[in-house]
């Protein structure tokens, strides 16, 4: 009853907060679209970032102060808020977004998400979206470029476009490779060759290196792991969620995978997920390994609690 209580009392105060800065986020959005002086816009970016990373840092305070959460983060060694990053991540609960914020909070520029173009009009997160100049794109299918050829290389110009914000500010561009949570029944039906993961999909973050192959250079790898198999949001503002691991790995994108479109050039489409493919494959056995040794230390901890 207690967890189910500090739950409801996160969600109001995690609401409140957000009703707060809503009216900010959005005049200073507002602003910068008005007024056209190039300092005057980076000042007001700089001011919605601030913002942003002060809602996240409440977010992360809120629930180390109504949770006992032991946090394993590792590899934020030589991350920078200087760096362009895109950063890709194992995906099983709507509690993986607020994990990596708090992970990733004064590490590295804010992480922004790609979004399709119709969620500009959800109520209040779409305009606040907007207003964080979190990329809008719209994506064309190989059916529809096949049907109307004058659409080719049309989503790759469209990404591009709306990138041209981040070419002098820093961003982490963060893209969740198999482009929904995971669960037994997906895993299934996908018949997906991981143990713990979905198969990947390569197109997202090879069109975001298409577009910004000229700052990003570095792949931030993140395995996220729920040791106690409880994963809900629910769960974790409810504080059942007791132990998170967050593993960081850097590293260096090949160069021959930057400013290549991936919806015409067959070889690069197949190479790139190929090396896709051994990333998620490296993954899952990381998860293994995770879980087997949590496993094992808390079978030791209860053999040794055991009286003689």
């Amino acid at each position: 009853m207690w967890d189910r209580i500090k739950g409801a009392l996160a969600l109001v105060l995690i609401s409140l907060n957000t009703l707060l800065v809503f009216p900010v986020v959005i005049a200073l959005g507002l602003l910068k679209l008005l007024v056209p002086s190039v300092s005057f816009q980076k000042l007001c970016t700089r001011a919605l970032i601030a913002i942003a990373e002060y809602w996240m840092g409440f977010n992360s305070f809120l629930m180390d102060t109504l949770h006992d959460i032991h946090w394993d983060i590792r590899g934020t060694e030589g991350l920078s808020r200087n760096e362009w990053y895109l950063v890709t991540s194992n995906h099983q609960s709507w509690a993986d977004i607020p994990v990596v914020q708090h992970a990733l909070l004064g590490k590295t520029p804010m992480p922004k998400f790609f979004l399709k173009q119709q969620l500009i009009w959800v109520p209040v997160i779409g305009l606040t979206w907007w207003a964080l100049d979190f990329p809008f794109m719209k994506r064309y299918t190989r059916e529809q470029v096949e049907k109307n050829p004058a659409l080719k290389g049309k989503d790759l110009e469209t990404t591009r476009k709306a990138c041209e914000k981040f070419r002098y500010t820093p961003v982490a561009v963060f893209n969740y490779l198999e482009g929904t949570r995971f669960t037994p029944e997906k895993h299934a039906r996908q018949n997906s060759p991981y143990k713990h993961l979905l198969k990947p999909k390569a197109g997202g973050a090879a069109f975001v290196l298409g577009a910004m192959g000229d700052q990003i250079k570095t792949w931030l790898d993140i395995t996220i792991c729920y040791p106690e198999r409880v994963i809900s949001f629910w769960d974790f503002v409810c504080g059942r969620i007791h132990h998170i691991i967050v593993d960081i790995r850097k590293i260096d994108i090949p160069p021959q995978f930057l400013n290549r479109d991936y919806a015409t050039d067959e070889a690069f489409r197949a190479e790139f997920q190929a090396w896709v493919a051994k990333l998620w494959e490296e993954k899952d056995a990381l998860l293994d390994e995770l879980l087997t040794s949590f496993e094992a230390e808390r079978t030791a901890c209860k053999q040794g609690a055991r009286p003689d």
